[in-house]
């Protein structure tokens, strides 16, 4: 031995070091639940992509006129939020009383029900009854935010939600991709591509059950589910930052929800019905959602150095750019760029709106905050696509354009509600 053995052992560690060594002492790595729960989330976006993607195909396919295609669209898309949205409230209360593992499980198992019954739907009814269903398995994604937030060391934190945002926009990349490859690769139909997607949500609800373990917050709730309930909507509702981050995450949602249904139409009209547009179609909403997917962490990371409302200023601005020239493209591929720029946008607002949850609100509250992180998005997902469907009277670009303008309105009430807002510990607040 050419070393000398030290007299003197270190009796401290550093919080945040001991923070990142203990998961190594652990089966219980909040990596390992990261993973489980990326896969599962990257399911559900691809499977649930495939919805959008191919919903104005598969009611051309069941003989419905183009006027009330249009209006289908944009109605179908309202029906997905319907019943869900008032029960994303309960499901956060019974998530954080009972078992989390148990509520997201049953996302799964749901939309293996739901993908069943919308691969065996002929008429535009059928169709309608089965998205209704979708509303069923909401409620999933803010019980895995809580409890990536209860388990992640602090100085992960950004990166592991941004790592986990990034899921949804692989899954919306994904779904239509395999969707195009299944119908225009290998000449298989829109149902069987819906069938396909009922058998993975099973094997998300079999990963799950294996490969996730309990996770318990800091304080459960006591009393009953209802009541709590109502007492997590005040208790989320009655801090104004809260009230200011949801209407803004919203704004944003309303957006996307009344305009996203009509992207493929958009393709439709450049590229053709025929042979070959399930394909363009997945490019233009896939190459969008991985780009997306690339800015996501991106976008968390910039966050934390310069703040989280400059960035989401910026992507606010280019959300509304996007929007606004995406009825203008005249070929596939500039439409593709288009949707590329919106989707990178959008990715780092959700970002940024997740970051500024998860390390603003008051420790008592954060839980019931995330677990209803995404009730603005629900509301929106009944409201702009219903709007949308009646803006449609006026042409799909006129869609469009009232989205470009519902994004312009969050610009301008984030600048003056954050005129007085001050950087704190890299992490700009809302005052």
């Amino acid at each position: 031995m050419t070393g000398e053995i030290p007299t003197e052992i270190p009796t401290e560690i550093p919080a945040d070091d001991l923070e990142d060594l203990a998961p190594a002492f652990r089966r219980d790595d909040w990596r390992v639940l990261l993973g489980v729960y990326w896969i599962t989330s990257f399911i559900e976006a691809a499977t649930f992509s495939q919805v959008l993607a191919f919903l104005p195909s598969y009611l051309t396919q069941m003989g419905v006129s183009e006027a009330e295609r249009l209006r289908f669209v944009g109605l179908f898309g309202a029906l997905v939020f319907v019943v869900g949205a008032p029960l994303v409230p309960l499901w956060g209360v019974w998530a954080d009383k009972y078992s989390r593992k148990a509520v997201i499980i049953r996302s799964a198992l749901v939309e293996a029900v739901v993908f069943t019954a919308i691969a065996l739907s002929r008429t535009p009814t059928q169709l309608a009854l089965s998205m209704l269903l979708i509303g069923l398995q909401l409620g999933n994604t803010g019980v895995m935010l809580a409890a990536i937030r209860d388990v992640t060391p602090h100085r992960r934190l950004g990166t592991a939600i941004a790592l986990f945002g990034a899921s949804g926009a692989v899954g919306f990349a994904a779904g239509p991709a395999f969707g195009g490859w299944l119908i225009d690769g290998r000449g298989l139909s829109i149902s069987f591509m819906f069938a396909v997607s009922a058998v993975l949500s099973l094997g998300a609800a079999a990963l799950l059950a294996v490969g996730s373990r309990e996770i318990r917050p800091a304080v459960v709730p006591q009393g009953s589910a209802v009541g709590l309930a109502v007492q997590a909507l005040r208790s989320v509702l009655s801090e104004p930052t809260t009230r200011r981050i949801f209407t803004l995450f919203g704004v944003a949602a309303l957006a996307t929800q009344m305009t996203r249904p009509y992207v493929p139409v958009l393709v439709e009209r450049l590229a053709g019905q025929g042979p070959g547009l399930a394909s363009a179609i997945a490019l233009v909403v896939g190459t969008a959602a991985l780009a997306g997917a690339l800015v996501s962490p991106l976008g968390g990371a910039i966050g934390d150095r310069i703040g989280f409302r400059p960035v989401l200023i910026g992507a606010l601005l280019g959300s509304a750019a996007a929007v606004a020239g995406m009825p203008l493209a005249t070929t596939v591929g500039g439409l593709a760029l288009l949707a590329l720029g919106l989707a990178a946008c959008q990715a780092a607002v959700s970002a940024m709106v997740f970051g500024m949850i998860a390390t603003e609100v008051p420790p008592e509250r954060r839980s019931a905050t995330i677990n209803l992180v995404y009730l603005p998005l629900y509301a929106a997902g009944i409201i702009g696509p219903a709007l949308g469907a009646a803006v449609v009277a006026w042409g799909v670009g006129g869609v469009f354009g009232v989205g470009a303008g519902v994004l312009g309105v969050g610009v301008v009430v984030l600048g003056w509600r954050g005129a007085g807002a001050r950087g704190r510990s890299g992490v700009a607040t809302l005052s």
